[in-house]
């Protein structure tokens, strides 16, 4: 959905469109409450790349947030790409709200420009009239101090007092984007904490969580068992052999690695 490129139909092969797998509202519940590195370690573990949304800074601490993705992408300005876009309701930015609820999160690729603004107090008022669970950017954000009122978590690349049509567009919704450098598909669990926003792949959300579970676990053991010793970190951690060890002794569970 949104602007179509300027590739036609018979330049390319039909194909069929790959199927993001749905996150269910318990997953996304379960996401929600474990903490962004403990993610960004499972999906390590798991040999996916580092996922976290470089630039995207909660605007207020505090905020906790996971929900499916809704992309939006930014291109730069144009006279003739001004002119040819759709205007109103129809324009991509509006088309995306309205697929935002309270289970999606709005991820916008602004093309890593931090000081240029992807929108503010009027525009973004329809994602509080949602419900939306969530909006990123590796942009900025205009009226900080209203968007913080609407009570929706909020990570950017920065406040900005600067208008964004000057300089760039919505162009594009539901396609897979970038954002802050990591690749973000529709559907996909974006997850966030003071830490910051991180991406959960749609196809490795239920191993992530279960590996995570246990990280936490393990760490547990780690700092217990360091209070006992006194000792360097580095006995246990990053995680080796002692760790396991330890870990099954303390629990008698056979550890995930």
């Amino acid at each position: 959905m949104g602007r179509q490129s300027c590739i036609t139909e018979t330049d390319i092969p039909m194909t069929t469109a790959p199927t993001t797998p749905h996150v269910s509202d318990a997953t996304l519940a379960a996401l929600r409450a474990i903490p962004t590195q403990t993610l960004i370690d499972g999906l390590w573990v798991m040999g996916w790349p580092m996922s976290m949304i470089e630039g995207a800074k909660p605007l207020q601490p505090g905020q906790h947030m996971a929900g499916r993705a809704v992309t939006l992408r930014f291109v730069p300005h144009r006279p003739d790409l001004a002119a040819d876009k759709p205007k109103g309701a129809d324009s991509a930015e509006y088309v995306a709200f309205e697929l935002c609820g309270p289970g999606e999160v709005l991820v916008i690729d602004a093309m890593r420009w931090p000081y240029s603004s992807i929108g503010g107090d009027i525009k973004f008022y329809r994602l509080f009239q949602r419900g939306v669970g969530g909006l990123v950017t590796d942009g900025a954000v205009r009226d900080t101090n209203t968007l913080q009122e609407y009570g929706f978590p909020v990570y950017s690349a920065n406040a900005t007092a600067k208008q964004g049509p000057a300089e760039f567009w919505p162009w594009q919704v539901n396609d897979c984007i970038q954002c802050g450098g990591v690749l973000v598909r529709p559907g996909d669990a974006i997850v966030g904490d003071d830490d910051g926003a991180v991406v959960v792949p749609a196809a490795a959300a239920d191993e992530v969580i279960r590996i995570a579970h246990q990280r936490e676990e393990v760490e547990a053991v780690i700092k217990a068992q360091l209070e006992i010793e006194q000792c360097s970190p580095g006995k246990y951690y990053p995680f080796n052999d002692n760790t396991w060890k330890l870990f099954e002794e303390k629990t008698g569970k056979q550890p995930y690695r």
